[in-house]
């Protein structure tokens, strides 16, 4: 594969816990009870005012506030939580030692994610410029237009390039785009879950990537 595409949140960094705890601070900000962590795991992965919107049933008015206050309050709480899941380091060094394009897009804002890519140990390998958030785009996820977008940037066509992701909007994503997929299943979402968005490839380890 010429370029290898991965989301960020639950398929190369563990930063469930730092988005529930920052959810449910953001939740007590605004005088809002605490929901139950499985619905805020539930929309992991889309935009982050969706999660407010689909995960606590707030107005568009409530999440606009809501994402404020997260934005304020994430980075204090999540880097004292996130780190990389097992092999991901060893992964992405080997991959870029094999002179392997590969890209972040992400629903997570570009600042943030630049930040917990150098956090985690894998910003020396991946340039920022190759690196997409969601205010990259028009469109988020599951639309292609991260995928789109990347591509062009790398100069490769969408069937050249491989997604890799651990919840059924990076698959969406991938599949709408014309390119391969890989889902992961130690991330957000179960082998069940995932394969309901058609992966060509399933994968319990990112080392097996390799």
């Amino acid at each position: 594969m010429p370029c290898i595409i991965f989301d960020f949140d639950g398929t190369l960094a563990d930063t469930s816990r730092g988005i529930i705890n920052t959810f449910q601070a953001t939740l007590d900000r605004m005088g809002v009870p605490e929901i139950d962590e499985s619905r805020i795991k539930s929309v992991i992965g889309l935009p982050l005012k969706q999660n407010f919107t689909i995960g606590a049933g707030f107005s568009d008015k409530q999440a606009d506030q809501a994402v404020e206050i997260y934005r304020e309050l994430f980075m204090g709480i999540a880097l004292k939580t996130t780190t990389a899941f097992p092999g991901v380091v060893e992964t992405v060094k080997t991959l870029y030692e094999r002179s392997i394009p590969m890209a972040i897009a992400s629903s997570r804002s570009r600042p943030s994610l630049l930040a917990l890519s150098k956090e985690i140990g894998i910003g020396e390998y991946i340039p920022e410029d190759h690196i997409f958030g969601v205010e990259s785009v028009a469109r988020p996820k599951p639309a292609p237009d991260l995928v789109y977008a990347i591509v062009a940037r790398l100069g490769v066509k969408p069937e050249e390039s491989l997604v890799v992701g651990d919840t059924t909007f990076d698959l969406e994503m991938g599949r709408a785009a014309g390119a391969h997929t890989c889902g992961v299943t130690y991330g957000n979402q179960t082998a069940a879950q995932l394969m309901g968005a058609c992966p060509d490839y399933l994968i319990d380890d990112l080392r097996k990537l390799l």
